[in-house]
């Protein structure tokens, strides 16, 4: 198993975390999470400034990549697809 640590910014540093928010940043995840992501699970702790978001995947998945270039691809990918995330936070870097 791979571990991958990510984040994204909130475009509004100054918004307090909103109650559920933790969720709604996984449920984006796996709505557009593909097989070749590996994605076994995801943890997300909720600041003021940013989402932290901790990846589980399978090593069995490497075929799509490095774990970092899975995650970094499936980020922008949610980030392109969730109006949600589009609107909460900046694109990921």
């Amino acid at each position: 198993m791979d571990i991958v640590y990510a984040s994204l910014v909130r475009r509004e540093a100054e918004g307090s975390p909103r109650d559920g928010e933790a969720a709604e940043v996984v449920g984006a995840l796996w709505a557009h999470a593909a097989p070749e992501d590996g994605i076994e699970h995801a943890s997300v702790r909720v600041l003021v400034e940013q989402v932290v978001i901790l990846f589980f995947l399978h090593r069995a998945a490497r075929t799509g990549g490095s774990p970092e270039g899975r995650v970094a691809r499936l980020l922008d990918r949610c980030h392109r697809a969730s109006p949600l995330l589009r609107s909460r936070y900046l694109p990921p870097a």
